[in-house]
């Protein structure tokens, strides 16, 4: 079965990594389908209907953006909020339309790992800052798993850097 990329990036076509990984997915269509927030809602009036329809088509949905400000893009908080509705996500009446569904976020991060520990200069880890997504997806019944994070792009945005993590993203994405 295929998988659903949510791509959410506020520039994907300067983006270095999240447009390279998606062009990428994009050699695999019998595989991966990428639905770009951004492309289809520029004024970000989302469609919940129709994402809601889409979602229930996938058994395997990712969630793929750049992590900044210790947090997903705005765009994703939205459609979150206004797409796993009471009476279609969760609730008693909702039939949980997101059950069992496997559910990941799949992350660039400009900042080295060793920056997001206890003792590093953020003071928390990426797993600690991404609780929110764990609750949220275990509140609906979907199936979260580990996330996948790619660190350093500040410091490393080198051809070599960008390829290395193609690899490691298309291994977690199979993996799935």
């Amino acid at each position: 079965m295929k998988t659903l990329v949510i791509a959410i990036h506020p520039d994907a076509e300067n983006s270095i990594i999240n447009k390279r990984w998606m062009e990428e997915l994009n050699k695999q269509p019998e595989q991966y389908h990428i639905h770009q927030l951004h492309a289809i809602y520029p004024d970000e009036k989302i469609d919940v209907v129709a994402e809601q329809k889409l979602i229930e088509q996938y058994d395997k949905i990712v969630f793929q953006f750049p992590f900044y400000w210790f947090n997903c893009p705005p765009l994703l908080k939205k459609w979150l909020d206004e797409v796993f509705t009471y009476g279609w996500a969760y609730g008693s009446k909702s039939g949980y339309k997101v059950s069992g569904k496997k559910i990941a976020l799949a992350m660039s991060i400009g900042i080295d790992e060793e920056e997001y520990a206890a003792n590093g200069k953020y003071k928390y880890t990426i797993k600690e800052l991404t609780r929110n997504f764990e609750l949220t997806f275990e509140y609906i019944k979907a199936d979260y798993q580990p996330f996948f994070a790619y660190y350093g792009l500040e410091q490393d945005s080198s051809e070599e850097w960008i390829e290395k993590s193609v690899t490691q993203y298309i291994d977690f994405m199979n993996n799935l």
